[in-house]
């Protein structure tokens, strides 16, 4: 009965032991809780993702009290299936990060750990304010591991995604505030049902709410012309989160999914296809402008970060056509951009531990230590970004 609400509850009491006293000053013991944790977390997201394949969807009320009153945790098959994914990549991240990156700072396990229950409580809430709080979570955490470790230039980057997410947060519950307004709940299933017969009186107030949530989705999704925060915040932060970070794009995908196309869906009336237009045209020239950026790319992390901006874009055009066989197709994307993204971070960070003050810039310097591994690696996780097979 209470499998819904674990994907949440493990990061969270995983953070919470972390920061006692005990464990904080012992750094095996940390790595040792979070691991644990983790392995637990996936085991746990893929039994999610078979039950509600076999079974249906299953609905979680916080302390019994019922939707639309109370927080509501749905996990379907899609919020089990985005389960999996991060699971498996925070996994392998906090695995590299175990490598001597989480030495750089005291609070690093305890940050990933609150990062995954941010993430976790966006993928299964059922109701559009708690997606807003746990948008906030996983923001805060993430303001913090960004700049894990100092530096000028994580500082400087941290200032520019700071800024942007602060206001799309104030955007966010304006939104919200339109959309009560106009359905009286913001619980995602009521207003799906209520969209049809919503009053002549509500149609401009839930157009405006709609519309301006697009705006928000769009910033956390990274879509032109927002995006200009990411390929410079992924490139200077450290290798672990930057692969972890793969995963916050496709969370204002997974919003748009989740919102856009059931309650602005087609069978929605008057609200129907709200702003499909422009998202399919915004989306294509994300997809030309991360294009451009990967190509005057000077180092290897920016050029993934990039990609990662081609991905979204692609992404967002199977927002935009909203049928049955655009989503699952976007979905079969999602796993593979999201995986293969997050590897590449991290061979990035085993030829930037290589190669001294060169880095990973595209400059000759001393050879590497293990030229043979590290290009295998290189060689297999460039060919799978491209989808050659297999």
């Amino acid at each position: 009965m209470h499998l819904p609400a674990l994907p949440v509850l493990l990061p969270f009491f995983a953070a919470i032991l972390i920061l006692y006293p005990w464990f904080n000053k012992r750094l095996h013991l940390q790595r040792l809780v979070a691991q644990f944790a983790l392995l637990m977390l996936v085991a746990v997201s893929m039994l999610t993702l078979f039950k509600t394949l076999a079974e249906g969807p299953m609905g979680y009320a916080m302390g019994d009290w019922e939707a639309p009153f109370g927080i509501y945790l749905l996990a379907d098959p899609l919020a089990a299936f985005m389960l999996v994914v991060t699971s498996v990549l925070a996994l392998c991240t906090h695995l590299f990060a175990c490598g001597g990156e989480d030495k750089t700072g005291r609070f690093f396990h305890p940050l990933f750990m609150f990062q995954l229950m941010g993430l976790n409580g966006a993928f299964l809430t059922a109701d559009a304010f708690n997606l807003f709080v746990f948008f906030e979570i996983l923001l805060i955490a993430s303001y913090s591991l960004l700049i894990h470790g100092g530096g000028r230039e994580r500082t400087r980057a941290a200032q520019h995604y700071v800024l942007y997410n602060l206001i799309g947060s104030a955007f966010f519950l304006i939104a919200l505030a339109l959309l009560y307004r106009a359905f009286g709940t913001l619980n995602i299933p009521d207003m799906a049902s209520r969209a049809p017969t919503l009053p002549e009186e509500s149609i401009p107030l839930a157009q405006a709410g709609g519309l301006l949530l697009m705006v928000v989705f769009g910033v956390k999704a990274a879509l032109l012309p927002l995006h200009f925060w990411l390929p410079r915040t992924y490139s200077t932060t450290s290798v672990p989160v930057a692969a972890l970070f793969a995963v916050m794009t496709k969370v204002g995908v997974y919003s748009l999914w989740r919102i856009h196309s059931v309650v602005f869906g087609h069978d929605s009336g008057e609200l129907s296809d709200l702003g499909v237009v422009p998202l399919a045209w915004l989306s294509g020239l994300t997809v030309v402008a991360g294009a451009i950026g990967a190509l005057a790319s000077q180092t290897l992390r920016w050029l993934i970060a990039n990609l990662i901006v081609i991905s979204v874009g692609t992404l967002l055009m199977t927002v935009a056509m909203g049928t049955t066989q655009s989503v699952a197709a976007g979905l079969y994307y999602t796993l593979h951009s999201t995986l293969m993204s997050g590897a590449f971070f991290l061979v990035a960070g085993l030829i930037l531990m290589q190669r001294g003050q060169a880095e990973d810039r595209f400059v000759r310097s001393r050879p590497l230590l293990y030229p043979i591994f590290t290009g295998v690696l290189f060689a297999v996780t460039a060919m799978a970004m491209i989808g050659l097979p297999p």
